[in-house]
């Protein structure tokens, strides 16, 4: 296989150029199939609660809405008062394997009922981060979940003053 000078002819080389290359490729790593999907997991967080504060409506009612970045907005003739009462939107933490797209279910209106007597009516809202998103996080860790509502209110003999309570419920779609 040897030509003058010990130098390989140039179809030589090409052939071990190309067996080296093919032999090569036998030891690549191979990778197993990937895990599973885990099934999502969400919690809500106790210490944060869908909460609208102080409010209070006029002769027609309207709506207030707690958005998921924190702020609150009133329609109609409702009058929102600071006063020291919190509004927070409702806080789920939410763990699924990186890469699942999350979505919310649309939940039917819920009816929270009064100390005072009267109910509202709550829709739930707006998310952060919006849906649907993608989890980025490991399995380990979690994405946290902001989740705002509107409150349809009617006039001040419809809703008196008191606490208004009820419970929802979220859906959570893995796709």
């Amino acid at each position: 296989m040897k030509t003058e000078g010990g130098k390989l002819r140039f179809v030589e080389r090409i052939f071990l150029i190309l067996t080296f290359t093919l032999l090569g490729g036998f030891f690549q790593a191979i990778n197993a199939q990937v895990l599973p999907p885990r099934p999502v997991i969400v919690t809500a967080n106790p210490a944060q609660p869908l909460s609208f504060g102080a409010f209070s409506p006029g002769l027609t009612g309207g709506t207030v809405t707690v958005h998921p970045d924190g702020s609150r907005s009133s329609t109609g003739d409702i009058i929102l008062f600071g006063m020291g009462y919190v509004y927070t939107p409702a806080m789920f933490y939410v763990r699924a394997n990186p890469g699942t797209v999350i979505s919310l279910l649309g939940n039917p209106p819920v009816t929270l009922t009064g100390s005072g007597g009267g109910t509202l009516t709550l829709q739930i809202g707006a998310t952060l981060p919006a849906m649907p998103f993608v989890t980025s996080v490991p399995w380990q860790q979690q994405t946290t979940l902001l989740v705002g509502g509107t409150l349809t209110v009617g006039d001040i003999a419809a809703n008196p003053p008191g606490n208004y309570t009820g419970t929802f419920s979220i859906t959570v779609i893995q796709e």
